[in-house]
């Protein structure tokens, strides 16, 4: 059956009731405010609405879905309320780029319409067959909620660089559980790659064994990509983990930084293996070695699977995905920002949700980490430039960064230490803990080396500001660099969640004596990069007072020495063409 252009709201509506009804039988990870979900206001409000990272007009989003490269366009999916600002009527709304930063907007590709998706249309990824053919795998709700199951998709018009319609054939589902399966955390196949040896497709699905809430990323093979069967063992799986949501796993190149194709094996590559974790709500890796011979992947000894592991992002980062883009041979990885407001005020102002800027991904150089960068596209929206170099800040003293406009910007800095002498001892308590360390010592409190960076998103009087810094501590004969963004002071509106994130920088601060940071703005998300992309940082903030031609960039140093400013660039970011309808 060829999906159709449109979509029944009445009948969505009716299975938003059902989703209410049947709440508590559900396990996703998101709540349905059933009240809510069909409510749009006429005119949303845009006073604090991202201009440049990819979002829809208005309305909920959430996990993106399914990105590849056909015929000149990059694709992306994602999970879509067309009729309200919180989650529910679900569908995969689609938008088409030639650039990963102008956005067109085209009819949703997949929506509730059949009985193995009838409750649901959930995440999944896509596939480019041999001969250019993509292919779309994603989890459908059946049974009345109780049983997640795998289906497949393909484009109506192969003919049609946009791929507008898609078909979802009367065979499906093509992957259900067994008895061995958790039926009701079952979802979220991963792109497949081709296994070495027999050519069978691979895919990886989430999901997790409830005695001793064992999180698994369970293995199907298919000759043809319709027929599936389970290997006798999951790739991986790791005991106290919980449920494994939107897993990824793909090879990434040793020694340099082009990427490589998801089938990619052998020598010269490592794999990752990303898990959403439901129980923590942020993102965890491991990097390891792929045995397709054994239908094994086997962790690196020193990476650790769970909430104590490596994550592409610290802050407000979950349900990512990557792809291998094939135009430019690099991995790009795309992820989901939800709100940090209360949905009352989703609700209101008519949107929720952005997908943060496309990063390019590849292995650091010493084989212990992933390093990110925003794709390069990103720069074309760079206007109005302005520098600072050279400029020492003194304990205790802050400057401004005068000429451009803050609120949608720009930023890189590269900072020089005087001397790491007086570094403070660090608390070994808080070695597997940042985000808590971040806590205790925010960037009003004074340090020895640090807390020097940025205030963004600030007022002129600083009643209102977000840092972005970095600490230095000393530890066992060596230095540990904090990195943190902490907008416990970013607004005065209540009920406002406003954690402080933070991950450490595997640098040699000793050796350098510097660190850089990038740091992208737009209104109300601050999207971050230490050392070159080794520890990123994504934070929701919700001025009331530094909103639009009001916000202020800042310079600080609440440390005990001088910080130099080596060099400073920033930018105003011009807004891109933005999901228009096409």
């Amino acid at each position: 059956m060829t999906i159709s252009n449109t979509f029944p709201k009445l009948w969505l509506t009716l299975v938003a009731i059902f989703l209410f009804v049947s709440l508590q039988k559900v396990s996703s990870s998101h709540l349905l405010y059933e009240e809510f979900s069909n409510l749009s206001p006429p005119v949303i409000d845009k006073t604090l609405l991202p201009s440049y990272h990819f979002r829809p007009p208005r309305n909920w989003i959430n996990d993106p879905n399914g990105p590849f490269f056909y015929k000149g366009i990059y694709h992306l999916f994602y999970q879509y309320n067309p009729y309200g600002s919180v989650w529910g009527n679900i569908v995969w709304a689609h938008s088409v780029s030639t650039d990963l930063i102008n956005w067109y907007a085209v009819d949703p590709a997949i929506y509730p319409s059949k009985p193995f998706d009838i409750y649901g249309c959930w995440s999944g990824s896509a596939t480019v067959l041999p001969g250019g053919k993509p292919a779309i795998l994603y989890t459908g709700i059946v049974d009345n909620f109780k049983t997640q199951v795998q289906n497949i998709a393909f484009p109506a018009n192969l003919s049609d660089p946009l791929l507008r319609e898609w078909i979802k054939p009367d065979y499906n589902p093509v992957i259900a559980s067994d008895p061995s399966i958790n039926a009701v955390q079952f979802r979220d196949p991963t792109t497949a790659w081709l296994h070495p040896g027999n050519k069978h497709w691979n895919i990886v699905i989430g999901s997790t064994r409830e005695v001793g809430q064992r999180g698994v990323a369970v293995l199907y093979r298919s000759k043809d990509f319709v027929n599936w069967t389970k290997a006798k063992h999951p790739l991986h799986s790791s005991k106290g983990t919980g449920m494994w949501e939107c897993p990824d796993f793909f090879p990434v190149a040793v020694g340099e930084r082009q990427g490589r194709d998801t089938s990619a094996t052998g020598r010269g590559v490592k794999h990752v293996l990303k898990v959403s974790l439901d129980r923590t709500r942020f993102e965890y890796y491991t990097l390891g070695t792929y045995y397709p011979a054994r239908d094994r992947y086997l962790p690196d000894q020193a990476s650790v699977d769970g909430s104590e592991g490596l994550r592409y992002d610290y802050g407000n980062f979950y349900a990512s995905k990557t792809f291998f883009d094939p135009a430019k041979r690099r991995r790009v990885l795309t992820g989901w920002a939800n709100e940090s407001d209360s949905v009352a005020d989703d609700v209101s102002k008519g949107w929720a949700g952005v997908i943060l800027i496309p990063r390019e991904l590849w292995l650091d150089e010493n084989g212990r980490q992933l390093l990110q960068w925003p794709v390069e596209e990103f720069d074309r929206l760079r206007r109005n430039h302005i520098s600072v170099a050279n400029q020492v800040v003194n304990p205790d003293t802050f400057f401004r960064v005068n000429g451009i406009d803050t609120a949608q910007a720009d930023v890189e800095v590269t900072f020089e230490i005087s001397s790491l002498e007086k570094a403070e001892d660090f608390d070994p308590s808080y070695e597997g803990d940042a985000q808590a360390y971040c806590a205790k010592n925010t960037a009003d409190v004074k340090g020895e080396v640090g807390p020097f960076g940025l205030y963004v998103l600030a007022d002129s009087t600083l009643r209102e500001r977000t840092a972005v810094f970095f600490k230095v501590f000393k530890h066992q004969r060596k230095h540990v660099v904090l990195f943190c963004h902490d907008p416990t002071r970013s607004t005065k509106r209540e009920n406002i969640f406003k954690p402080t994130f933070a991950g450490f920088v595997d640098v040699d601060i000793e050796s350098t004596k510097t660190i850089s940071l990038r740091s992208l703005i737009d209104h109300s998300v601050v999207e971050s990069f230490g050392a070159g992309g080794k520890t990123c940082i994504t934070s929701r903030v919700y001025p009331s007072l530094a909103v639009g031609r009001d916000a202020r960039l800042f310079v600080f140093n609440n440390g005990a020495v001088d910080v130099k400013v080596s060099e400073l660039n920033a930018w105003e970011i011009r807004t891109p063409l933005m999901n228009r309808q096409i």
